[in-house]
């Protein structure tokens, strides 16, 4: 739709200028800083920051419906750099200018309910948000966008040059990194950091594709995000994992996106995500606080954070109820199907830690919960999810899982509507799917497949079928006509076929 057709009093809003003042908040002892040279950390006491809108209130000056119009009205324009992430360019970055966005497809991905049987199968009503329709096939390409959108326009204003983005990964994150540098060729490098034999064929294929620097490194991913962070305290590099505060305004997309989704009503939602490095959860709370407090929503829906019991330090740190006597510990991970949820030691929690308590205080009430789920319980459920209609990854998994067993607690009731967070496509862990299937789990997995799950191809050759087909040697006459008809009844006595 033209700019033209749309109605006179929406037309001065719709394409975003590039103002505000935002900076570096540090979590720790709240110093400001501004945002024309790389920081992760505070300078001063080595805390994780947030990225604040000076003028933030100014938001406020237009009215939660006319900000409804204008995002939906948006939604109609076929301009790039608003057909992604920045549709809500005045939230996560308003000082970028719309020739700067680096636009590959992301955002905007589809929000499928579920079919009647897995409905009933959990007691709930509930949708799948599909970010492996990403361009990089997982939610990582939000973060990315809003990243590598700064860089550029650093880049542009001459502030920096020669940039090698570099990241630790379990996988998504060395994709989404590596695909975005590769965009921004000649003017950025990539390399990614990679826990040795911890990252499915399919995820390492992909930095490989882009053309990164991949390093294997032993360990899990813990330990790859140390050797990156004395890189990026040592080395002029721009680090691109969930530390980088420009990630966390690229991923509060996704809180803005399920609320259009829903016409901004948000009664009764519950939002599930699993936690990894716990950027995205972070991500997902901020966002809806930033439409909150705009007026844009009137709910802030339930925020249900998902841990396996193989990686579930935040998980541990709020099963203590007194605030005053939470401690934080990071631990050592087991083996887990959900890989990128297999850390330690979350970068982001001190960003946990603040979000949830001023959520819960925006809320009224406590409106942020924390579960454990079995890795029995993770694959089951995604198996499952896919066999009904879904192309749920393990996290995808997790987070089904998660939802049924906060049901189960009472955390959960049935007259809630879920919306599932599937981080990442299902062919990125496929492997695991296979390994399931085969009954090939290692025994610390703690999976044992079940046999109404399992599914293997069957290979048809008739016994009394002497001559077979092969490549470059077609068969003719008979010969055929016998192979066709013995393979087609082989085939209809499995399925128990009726004749017509």
């Amino acid at each position: 739709m033209k700019l033209n057709n749309f109605p006179e009093e929406i037309k001065p809003y719709i394409i975003p200028k590039a103002k505000g003042e935002m900076i570096y908040r540090c979590l720790g002892c709240d110093r400001e800083f501004g945002i024309k040279k790389l920081l992760y950390t505070c300078p001063d006491c080595g805390q994780v920051l947030l990225i604040y809108d000076k003028n933030i209130n100014l938001l406020k000056e237009i009215s939660g419906e006319t900000w409804r119009s204008i995002f939906d009205y948006r939604k109609m324009l076929t301009i790039p750099a608003l057909k992604g992430i920045y549709r809500y360019h005045e939230f996560i970055g308003p000082v970028i200018p719309m020739d700067d966005v680096v636009y590959l497809g992301e955002g905007h991905t589809p929000v499928i309910k579920a079919n009647t049987f897995l409905q009933e199968k959990t007691g709930l009503e509930f949708y799948f948000k599909n970010d492996g329709q990403n361009p990089s096939a997982s939610f990582k390409d939000r973060g990315m966008a809003s990243a590598f959108s700064y860089i550029n326009f650093l880049v542009k204003k001459g502030f920096i040059s020669d940039v090698l983005a570099l990241c630790a990964s379990t996988g998504d994150t060395s994709a989404a990194a590596a695909l975005y540098a590769g965009y921004m060729n000649p003017n950025v490098k990539s390399a990614v950091l990679l826990p040795h034999k911890k990252v499915t064929p399919q995820q390492l294929s992909q930095p490989l594709g882009s053309g990164a620097s991949v390093f294997e490194v032993p360990g899990v991913f813990d330990d790859c995000m140390k050797v990156v962070e004395v890189l990026s305290e040592k080395y002029n590099v721009a680090l691109l994992n969930s530390k980088n505060a420009w990630r966390i305004l690229g991923q509060e997309s996704y809180s803005y996106e399920i609320a259009q989704d829903f016409e901004y009503d948000l009664k009764k939602k519950v939002i599930v995500v699993p936690i990894g490095n716990a950027g995205n959860i972070t991500a997902v709370m901020s966002g809806f606080l930033k439409f909150f407090e705009a007026g844009i929503i009137n709910t802030l829906p339930k925020i249900l954070g998902v841990q396996s019991v193989h990686a579930n330090p935040v998980y541990r740190y709020y099963l203590e109820p007194d605030v005053k006597k939470r401690k934080f510990i990071p631990m050592t991970v087991k083996l887990s199907v959900a890989q990128a949820a297999m850390i330690g030691n979350p970068v982001s929690m001190p960003r946990v830690i603040h979000l949830v308590d001023l959520y819960n205080r925006m809320s009224g009430k406590q409106n942020v919960f924390f579960i454990e789920v079995t890795e029995q319980a993770i694959m089951d459920w995604e198996l499952l999810a896919n066999r009904n209609g879904h192309i749920a990854c393990t996290h995808g998994g997790e987070s089904l899982a998660g939802l049924v067993e906060a049901k189960k607690k009472g955390v959960i009731k049935s007259d809630d509507s879920a919306v599932i967070d599937s981080t990442a496509h299902a062919l990125k862990f496929s492997s695991f799917q296979q390994m399931y299937f085969e009954k090939r789990f290692p025994p610390e997995f703690k999976i044992k497949p079940d046999p109404k799950l399992v599914n293997l191809p069957v290979f048809i050759h008739p016994k009394d079928v002497k001559k077979v087909p092969a490549p470059g040697k077609p068969l003719t006459g008979d010969d055929f006509d016998m192979f066709v008809n013995r393979v087609s009844d082989e085939i209809a006595t499995i399925l128990d076929l009726k004749k017509v």
